[in-house]
């Protein structure tokens, strides 16, 4: 009896065989898994136009600034002269030459101080304020502009042409320099016009 050995069978209950579960699950089957891109802001055409935004406002400042020197140093003095009269051109004889520089000084100091926010829209592109700002301001700017700009060449053209029903002579042919230098200023505001339209073309793009 001593040498008989005894086989003891231990039967595992359902909780001890609860506690062998794997400690890491198996992954799930490949045809589980949903990929998700995301997909990059579009923002990379609207950096874009902001910096030639830039570039524009910087032209348009040497335009209107070009223009408003131009016709605010325009003089031209004859050379011959009688005992009570001198023949004289100056820009500020005509309200029309003076409105002319002071809107394109205007213009010019607008453009600068409107290179700031256009620096924003550079750095932050989505937003719309700004550029909903530099829409309304630059259509101002283009309204003045194109006032002083074409009153100024109205008299440009009189000042070539005449008015022979007003009797009003052609003064280029004797201040010559006058209206070189005059017609000049009028040529760079209407390219301040020109930029200020491309502005706003480029701003209502960027929206």
């Amino acid at each position: 009896m001593e040498g008989e050995s005894t086989a003891v069978n231990i039967t595992e209950t359902p909780k001890e065989r609860k506690g062998k579960a794997p400690l890491l699950a198996p992954p799930p089957a490949s045809g589980g898994i949903k990929t998700i891109v995301q997909k990059a802001p579009k923002g990379g055409y609207k950096r874009g136009l902001a910096v030639f935004d830039v570039v524009l406002r910087i032209a348009g400042i040497a335009a209107a600034l070009g223009a408003a020197i131009a016709m605010g140093s325009t003089d031209q003095t004859l050379p011959f002269f009688t005992q009570f009269f001198q023949f004289k051109a100056e820009f500020d004889d005509l309200p029309v030459f003076t409105f002319f520089v002071i809107a394109n000084a205007i213009t010019a100091a607008y453009l600068a101080l409107s290179i700031p926010i256009s620096i924003v829209c550079i750095i932050r592109p989505h937003l719309v304020g700004p550029r909903v700002l530099l829409i309304f301001l630059d259509t101002v700017m283009v309204g003045l502009t194109t006032a002083a700009a074409g009153g100024a060449a109205s008299i440009v053209y009189l000042a070539h042409n005449g008015n022979s029903d007003a009797n009003w002579p052609a003064i280029c042919q004797q201040f010559n320099d006058f209206c070189q230098e005059v017609s000049g200023a009028v040529v760079a505001s209407f390219i301040t016009v020109v930029v200020l339209m491309f502005l706003i073309v480029l701003s209502a793009f960027s929206l």
